[in-house]
């Protein structure tokens, strides 16, 4: 429905050098070569989107960043550190976390004991009950199991996990996958607040007009390639172009 999102964002402050870096990645699912050459960048501070149709690369781009490929190549630059041929724990401990569209919810365990799992792999962390403020319906549920949960409340568990560990970079896929045009709205009011309090967020969208309520640039993908780069503040001006890629 045509008000089912609201608020833009704030337009992007970045300058300099970028948090992250990423040039030339090439990644493999075994012989299947899926992401051919992928360069993009992130400033602290921002929130940028990977948009494209099914099938484009975007999730293994985040795989891919996260250690979570095994055969990949090319670079990746994480405040100064090249990242490339690094585990996922020691890029969980550089600062970056991963948010899978799965979600990976322990059905048996309640939503505190969920939140406590992951280990705070640095400092600054957010604690469980400044998680419960950004999410108040996590609060309501507290002791209720991850079965009881609906799909929005699964999901602000599943980002209120990542918070604990500390980390500053946040890779974030699909999160309004699925939601009800109410809970989408407060998932986007999450991401503008953790971008107010100093988060960046990679993510990937298929909801593209939830995408421009949160973003500050939009990377396009097209086979495993990025193809184009749209600040949001031109977005009515490259409609044309976007329609074409995405069928928007």
């Amino acid at each position: 429905m045509a008000d089912a999102i609201d608020t833009a964002p704030a337009r992007s402050q970045a300058t300099g050098t970028p948090l992250m870096a990423v040039k030339g990645l090439e990644a493999w699912y075994g012989e299947s070569h899926v992401l051919h050459g992928v360069t993009l960048d992130i400033h602290e501070g921002e929130v940028v989107t990977l948009l494209g149709r099914n099938g484009a690369g975007k999730t293994t781009t985040l795989r891919s960043i996260m250690g979570l490929v095994p055969r990949r190549a090319g670079s990746i630059r994480h405040a100064g550190q090249e990242l490339i041929n690094a585990r996922s724990d020691v890029i969980a401990r550089a600062g970056i976390a991963y948010c899978p569209e799965e979600r990976g919810i322990f059905a048996s365990l309640d939503v505190t004991e969920n939140l406590m799992l992951p280990p705070v792999v640095r400092p600054g962390g957010m604690a469980v009950s400044e998680i419960y403020e950004l999410f108040p319906n996590l609060k309501e549920r507290a002791r209720s199991q991850g079965t009881k949960l609906s799909g929005g409340e699964q999901q602000m568990l599943a980002i209120g996990r990542i918070l604990r560990t500390g980390a500053k970079l946040l890779l974030l896929d699909e999160p309004s996958e699925g939601l009800a045009p109410v809970i989408v709205q407060q998932i986007g009011r999450t991401i503008r607040e953790l971008k107010r309090r100093g988060f960046t967020v990679l993510l990937v969208e298929q909801n593209f007009r939830f995408a421009q309520t949160v973003a500050d640039r939009h990377y396009v993908m097209e086979h495993g390639r990025v193809v184009d780069m749209v600040r949001n503040e031109d977005l009515n001006a490259s409609m044309d172009r976007l329609h074409e890629y995405l069928g928007v």
